[in-house]
C-alpha cells in the first residue's frame, strides 16, 4: 500500500506532538500507533516503523540534557540501563514474532490500560524525589526489567512507568529522573530498532517522517516548562488514548 501526501503530513505533525510529550513525561506513542494502524499500516510495521523516531528524538533528548549537566553519573545510569535494556530485548522479540492478529489488539490493550492506570491511580505516578539518590535494590531492579519488557514491546507510555520509579524510589530529582528516562529509552529502542530491521518490520518513509516530527519535538520539549495542572495532563492523555484505539479497532 502506499500512503499519500496529506498522511504522511499528519505523522509528522502528530511525531512533533509525541516528541513533546515524551521529552515531558512520556505517552506519545499513544496517538503514533493507532493512527498508523488507522491509515491501513499493518501492526508489527507501525510498531517497527515508530522506533525509528523514537531513536533519534531521545539522542536529541540526552544531548540536551548534557549540555546542561543534568545527566547523572555513569554508574548510576548504567545501573539503571541494564534491567531495561534486558527486559526490552525479550519485550522487541515478542512483539516481532507475534502475529499481527494477536499484536494488534495486545499493542492497543497495552496503551490503554497504561493510560487508564495513570487515570485512576495517580498515587502510583506521585514522585517525590530524596535528596540523596538510593542504590538500586533487587524489588527495583525486577520492576525496571518489566518496564523494559513493556518498552520493548510497544514503547508507549513507558516514560510514565519509569519517573515514579527513578523520582519515587530512587531519589533523583525529576530533571535527572527525565534524564535516566531517556538513557534508558534509548538502550532497549536500540535493541528494539535491530531487532525490527532484521525481522524487515520497518517501513523507512513512515518511520523517516516520524523521525523529523519526533526530533523537532524533542528539542521544544527540552526546554518547553509545562504549564498544565497534572491531572489535566493525565485526562488529556488517556482521551487522546481512549479516541485513537477505538478508531484503530474498528479500522
Amino acid at each position: 500500500m502506499e500512503l499519500i501526501w496529506w498522511q504522511y503530513l499528519a505523522i509528522v505533525l502528530l511525531g512533533t506532538l509525541a516528541g513533546i510529550i515524551n521529552i515531558m513525561a512520556g505517552g506519545g506513542s499513544n496517538l503514533i500507533l493507532p493512527v498508523l494502524m488507522m491509515f491501513g499500516i499493518p501492526p508489527d510495521i507501525a510498531n517497527g516503523s515508530n522506533r525509528v523516531g523514537i531513536f533519534l528524538q531521545t539522542i536529541t533528548g540526552i544531548r540536551g540534557f548534557a549540555k546542561a549537566g543534568k545527566i547523572p553519573p555513569r554508574r548510576q545510569w548504567q545501573a539503571v540501563l541494564v534491567p531495561t535494556l534486558l527486559g526490552g530485548i525479550a519485550g522487541a522479540v515478542a512483539a516481532s514474532v507475534l502475529p499481527n492478529w494477536i499484536l494488534k489488539p495486545t499493542l492497543l490493550l497495552s496503551m490503554l490500560t497504561v493510560a487508564t492506570i495513570v487515570l485512576v491511580k495517580p498515587r502510583l505516578f506521585e514522585v517525590q524525589a530524596a535528596s540523596i539518590p538510593q542504590p538500586l535494590r533487587p524489588h527495583s531492579w525486577i520492576l525496571l526489567f518489566f518496564i523494559g519488557i513493556y518498552g520493548g514491546f510497544v514503547q508507549a507510555g513507558v516514560g510514565l512507568l519509569m519517573l515514579p520509579v527513578f523520582a519515587g524510589l530512587l531519589g533523583y530529582d525529576m530533571i535527572r529522573s527525565n534524564a535516566l528516562k531517556l538513557l534508558c529509552t534509548m538502550g532497549f529502542t536500540t535493541a528494539a530498532f535491530l531487532i525490527f530491521i532484521v525481522q524487515r518490520q520497518i517501513w523507512w518513509g513512515v518511520g523517516i517522517a516520524l523521525a523529523a516530527g519526533n526530533t523537532l519535538g524533542a528539542m521544544i520539549g527540552v526546554r518547553l516548562a509545562l504549564k498544565l495542572p497534572v491531572r489535566t495532563v493525565r485526562w488529556l492523555i488517556f482521551v487522546m488514548t481512549l479516541v485513537a484505539v477505538m478508531l484503530a479497532l474498528f479500522k
